[in-house]
């Protein structure tokens, strides 16, 4: 756990410095420097996983019937976005939420895929003050890229996410000889 932790520091101090040097370049006050720290976030919540995992506030960790039957993913072309993410590098982003990558139990897969969930729910809700930000200090095109990062980096991984965790709950059920 030590090594985990070590690791995690060094990733954070690596992810620091880096933060420092880029707003000594492009300004402080940049925007972009907030795109920047949801990757950090992103990255350092992955590199944490092993010693804590985020969760999802209570009120919104049921999944909805909506999110399970596939009508309104489909019209958004979630199940899209996921190929997407299967089929290109992209996968290795989080390699541990697909099946032929882990040996281990699908409950641990399930748990991995709630982790990632919240870390990108939790992103969202970091990253979304400063789309606000740009919206009402009239910075259009910052507001356009912003948007389009949300929705591509939180919100179709969010939505994707609990998609799985859907089936992943099925899939545990039938296992476990339950009908759902």
């Amino acid at each position: 756990m030590w090594f985990r932790a070590l690791i995690l520091s060094a990733v954070v101090l690596v992810f620091g410095v880096s933060f420092k040097l880029l707003s000594a370049v492009i300004g402080i006050t940049s925007p972009w420097l907030a795109l920047l720290l949801m990757f950090y976030f992103l990255g350092t919540a992955k590199v944490a996983e092993p010693l804590f995992s985020l969760s999802m506030p209570s009120a919104l960790f049921k999944l909805r019937r909506w999110e399970q039957d596939g009508d309104v993913l489909r019209m958004l072309h979630v199940f899209s976005f996921g190929r997407l993410l299967r089929r290109t590098p992209l996968r290795y982003l989080n390699s541990s939420v697909y099946l032929d990558r882990q040996l281990g139990s699908l409950a641990k897969i399930r748990q991995q895929a709630e982790a990632a969930e919240a870390t990108h729910f939790w992103a969202a809700v970091l990253f979304t003050p400063c789309i606000v930000f740009a919206a009402t200090s009239s910075q259009w095109g910052i507001f356009a890229w912003f948007s389009i990062a949300q929705v591509f980096v939180n919100i179709y991984p969010i939505l994707h996410l609990r998609h799985i965790r859907g089936r992943l709950d099925r899939t545990i059920c039938r296992a476990k000889g339950k009908v759902q």
